[in-house]
């Protein structure tokens, strides 16, 4: 029998992660047993204390939403038949832990320090000090071994862990992180050298670069001991990082410091505004993506991946499904060098192998994947970008569809996007919501072409502040080389159209996010539309069925009607309005006879003020 403490730590862990959570991630939040947790979920779900969501990973929900502010949005958000329940996996940025707390410290020993600069000085040393705690994890694993040579770099290659020479090791810096002046042995020159804290950190990502060289060369920020840096704050940030058990009870330093990584990423986004959003998709929107894409196996990429949230997202998604990460491969370009190398440190600290490349032409000038086909593609290219066109690019083979205008890169990106798809492949695309629309410079003959062609397969209208980089609103393109069926319903010649303006929640005064439950219903309202009726019930889920407001299957006829129009607000139409029982007469009666009341004030009010100001007149 399920004891009540059992119960209350459930309840207790599920509302701290936001009320919603993957069932593999609230276990290991728990450190329960899978049976253990099994025997309690199953009791709080028979009570009716939590529902659980789809998936092969599965999920719950706190049945009351958690908190009112919760339930609050649960009240007025669309709720279509076919969701039975909501899912969330990992988090949208809600349940924020020691992440939090670690940046707000770390945040307090900025000074004067711009975001844009600082975001490198923290992040390299969370990085840092990760690759020294996965080293002294396995260097303690291989004492205790009788026939391993703990100093052997061999050995840490083996188990995927990279090798830490002993004068970039955390230990070391940390010993040193107050000392004025240090002497240290210069990696590069081999002699002898004074410096400060600044240029020992310079000499450990040195010594790591060298060290993992065909995986972090030119990867790893080493400006730490330039003039302008304080290094009173260098040392103490070292003692800050220090002090916070990264490692978590199982010596899950990987998740803690990827989670701490991530996070600090996205609130460095938020301080840079406008640039910040050019190397970070809010995570909520790459979830969401995710979560309709579901990239289980198969070549997963990025033209512009930025940070690579969009590839740590898939990750999860796979092990919050109980898959595994080598089913995957992933694919990623960057532009900008210094987002490269944040986002090659974001996938090392996640353990996550990719095939990430930089150069600074660019995707459409230098495509690095020019010759590979992917199965699903994630992007979030910069909106509207006007200085993308080169001469060159006039004939080029991927603009199948129509030359894009060179005075902005929309349909381009699909285009280009498209021509990677393998036959089967899906694609999730980010764009303004103008390439809904838009008919200048031949924009609406190329979308006319792509919808023609039958390549959009859903569209979704974003609300606006979802996003760092800009406050207009967005929209989801869902793109699909082969609509027919391949295990799903045979959707060619129609286009789910999802109107999500009305989800999410404001977290700040300027920026709004989807929780949990807005994303499980726009995934679930699509895989519901594309999925077979027997697969959609064996989910858990009910028949997909149009819902005015929100969502609707429309045919090609119908968008060629609409000019080749894809704004979803044309298709799903104005929401039902409840029926309260109150007739059209009762309710004019009663608005006639408040109106009649309102007059009767005002003139009331009209002849008092005018009283008023006859005595200001007599008394001059």
């Amino acid at each position: 029998m399920v004891d009540q403490v059992g119960k209350e730590r459930f309840l207790d862990a599920l509302t701290h992660l936001g009320g919603s959570a993957g069932n593999v991630r609230l276990r290991e939040t728990l450190q329960w047993e899978e049976e253990a947790y099994a025997a309690v979920k199953n009791a709080l779900v028979e009570s009716g204390a939590i529902l659980t969501g789809r998936g092969r990973g599965g999920s719950v929900l706190l049945a009351s939403g958690g908190t009112v502010e919760v339930q609050e949005r649960q009240a007025s958000a669309p709720k279509p038949t076919k969701a039975k329940a909501a899912k969330a996996n990992g988090n949208t940025g809600g349940d924020l832990g020691f992440e939090a707390d670690l940046f707000k410290a770390a945040d307090k020993l900025r000074g004067n320090l711009e975001p844009s600069e600082y975001k490198h000085v923290a992040l390299g040393l969370i990085f840092l000090k990760y690759i020294s705690e996965a080293f002294e994890a396995q260097h303690a694993r291989l004492e205790a071994e009788d026939y391993a040579d703990p100093e052997d770099p061999e050995e840490y290659l083996a188990a995927n862990v990279f090798w830490v020479p002993p004068e970039a090791r955390w230990a070391h810096l940390q010993a040193n992180a107050k000392r004025p002046e240090i002497t240290f042995v210069d990696v590069t020159t081999g002699r002898e050298k004074k410096g400060d804290i600044g240029g020992l950190i310079d000499n450990a990502m040195e010594a790591i670069e060298q060290a993992n060289i065909k995986v972090l060369k030119d990867v790893l920020p080493k400006n730490y001991s330039r003039p302008q840096l304080d290094k009173t704050m260098l040392g103490e940030l070292i003692d800050l990082f220090s002090n916070v058990d990264m490692r978590g009870d199982h010596g899950q330093a990987r998740d803690r410091l990827g989670r701490a990584y991530e996070y600090f990423i996205s609130q460095f986004a938020g301080a840079e505004g406008r640039r910040g959003g050019e190397f970070y998709t809010p995570r909520s929107v790459v979830q969401t993506i995710v979560e309709m894409l579901e990239p289980t196996q198969g070549r997963v990429y990025d033209p512009c991946c930025g940070s690579g949230g969009m590839f740590v997202q898939s990750e999860r998604f796979i092990e919050s499904h109980q898959g595994r990460r080598s089913d995957i491969a992933i694919y990623g370009q960057e532009r900008n060098h210094t987002t490269w190398r944040l986002c090659r440190m974001n996938l090392a600290v996640r353990g996550i192998d990719a095939d990430i490349r930089w150069n600074n032409e660019g995707s459409f000038l230098r495509d690095e994947f020019a010759q590979t086909k992917f199965d699903f593609i994630m992007a979030n290219p910069p909106f509207n970008i006007s200085d993308w066109w080169q001469p060159q690019l006039e004939s080029d083979a991927r603009w199948t569809h129509g030359t894009p205008p060179q005075g902005n890169a929309n349909f381009a990106w699909l285009q280009h996007i498209i021509h990677h798809l393998a036959p089967r492949g899906t694609a999730g695309v980010v764009l303004a919501n103008g390439s809904m629309s838009s008919q200048q410079s031949g924009e609406g003959e190329i979308r006319k072409a792509l919808i023609e062609a039958d390549h959009v397969d859903c569209m979704v209208a974003l609300p606006g502040q979802l996003f760092y980089s800009t406050q207009i609103p967005a929209c989801l393109w869902f793109l699909a080389r082969d609509k027919s069926a391949n295990g799903l319903r045979d959707r060619r010649g129609e286009i789910l159209f999802i109107d999500a303006r009305k989800l999410g929640h404001l977290v700040d005064r300027t920026r709004r996010e989807f929780s949990g439950e807005d994303i499980a219903l726009i995934a679930d309202t699509y895989h519901c539309w594309r999925g077979k009726p027997d697969a959609v019930v064996a989910a858990g889920l009910e028949p997909y069925a149009d819902e005015p407001g929100f969502c609707r299957s429309a045919t090609l006829d119908e968008v060629r009607g609409n000019g080749h129009v894809l704004t979803p607000g044309r298709y799903v139409g104005a929401a039902d309005v409840e029926d309260d029982g109150v007739s059209f007469e009762e309710r004019f009666g009663a608005l006639r006879a408040k109106l009649a009341e309102q007059f009767d004030a005002g003139l009331a009010l009209e002849k008092l003020i005018k009283a008023k100001f006859a005595g200001v007149g007599s008394n001059a």
